[in-house]
């Protein structure tokens, strides 16, 4: 039986690791960068309205299913910000380091170091149905970046009864619990995937 084909809608390589983990391996895993598709412009004002706008403009390249991610940090005291800005963030900063730098400073005077990591995920069939979920883990930012694992702002976010951030924890754990997690088993409930 030949695989099917599914186009995973993201150029961050991080994202794509982790959706292509969590996606069966009936599944042939397709990237937008491989096939030389451009990303859309995010003109949502939400995870799900950007992961849905990111699922439609990637569809139009393919015949088979695609699933998109919007994800990013809500951190409280920031108004929820960076949110859906952050990968906007680190662009306007040139890298997630200099982001982070800058959210850690942001927060020096803080009390309230409380935030949360959404995940909006959506899923459109080959034959155009749309279907999207979202997943939120909360947790607080670290008082310093640490860890190499994971990839964006990882290393500041230390999930609710943990004690490490996602930067320090073997990849299979934070695969297994974080946001994009949460919101996929949101997903397998609807669908086979």
């Amino acid at each position: 039986m030949p695989y099917k084909k599914i186009l995973i809608g993201t150029h961050n390589k991080g994202k794509f690791k982790e959706i292509a983990y969590l996606v069966s391996n009936k599944y042939k895993k397709i990237s937008p960068s491989s096939m030389k598709i451009p990303s859309p412009r995010e003109t949502g004002k939400t995870f799900k309205s950007n992961s849905k706008l990111k699922a439609n403009f990637f569809s139009r390249f393919v015949k088979y299913p695609v699933i998109s991610d919007d994800s990013g940090l809500c951190i409280k005291s920031l108004n929820n910000r960076p949110g859906i800005y952050s990968a906007r963030l680190a662009k306007k900063h040139g890298s997630f380091l200099n982001a982070m730098k800058f959210i850690l400073k942001k927060l020096k005077l803080k009390k309230n170091r409380s935030a949360m990591f959404v995940c909006s995920l959506t899923y459109k069939s080959s034959k155009g149905k749309i279907i999207t979920v979202e997943g939120k883990i909360k947790g607080t930012i670290s008082k310093v970046i640490i860890g190499k694992n994971g990839f964006g702002y990882d290393p500041i976010f230390i999930p609710v009864n943990k004690k490490i951030t996602f930067g320090q924890m073997k990849k299979l754990i934070k695969i297994k619990m974080d946001h994009r997690f949460l919101a996929f088993q949101k997903l397998k409930k609807k669908i086979r995937i």
